[in-house]
């Protein structure tokens, strides 16, 4: 029985991003139509494409050159009133509603979708792919990967962590300790 292989990636960098604003359905910050098809040859033994619905995933997929099928499943959470919002104007504005909702994965202070929300959605569509034998690569959002490695790495995480030779681990603490999953080559994907 062949196994099922998902590589999730995130989206090239948006201003949003750049900004440290919540998202809203925003284009990339690079030129990406004169980078279309430029990583190709990543999906040399992959059978599908993935991706979410917003724009910045559906142009980050272009960089792959290969039919894409839109995931709704894969969608960006759903920040409600705090799209567009700088994350400094909220914490000056509205600090003590930014802590509930990083305090707690059940809570949506801004009427949109809470973590816990988003990691139910994304473990039921990881749900869906056991059946289905081969590579899927899926290009996704920050919470979108979030919410899948929470997924995987529940319980009793130890053994279910694969390491490859020469693998990195970025880990890096500024308060707390956190993870920090970047991408290989840099040129135009986040600069």
């Amino acid at each position: 029985m062949q196994a099922t292989r998902l590589t999730l990636i995130c989206h090239a960098r948006t201003l949003a991003q750049k900004l440290a604003r919540f998202p809203v359905d925003e284009p990339l910050e690079m030129d990406w139509q004169s980078a279309r098809g430029s990583r190709g040859a990543r999906l040399k033994e992959t059978s599908r494409l993935l991706c979410a619905p917003e724009l910045r995933t559906r142009q980050t997929a272009e960089l792959f050159g290969k039919p894409v099928e839109i995931v709704e499943a894969l969608r960006d959470c759903d920040f409600g009133d705090w799209r567009g919002v700088r994350i400094s104007d909220l914490q000056k504005n509205h600090g003590e509603l930014l802590q509930a909702w990083l305090a707690d994965p059940r809570s949506a202070p801004h009427g949109g979708e809470s973590v816990a929300q988003v990691g139910e959605r994304v473990a039921a569509w990881m749900k869906t792919l056991e059946a289905l034998p081969g590579h899927v690569l899926a290009v996704t959002h920050p919470f979108v990967m979030r919410a899948a490695l929470m997924h995987v790495l529940q319980g009793s995480a130890f053994n279910l962590i694969d390491v490859e030779p020469l693998a990195t681990l970025d880990l890096q603490f500024h308060g707390c300790w956190r993870l920090r999953l970047s991408c290989n080559d840099n040129e135009g994907m986040t600069r």
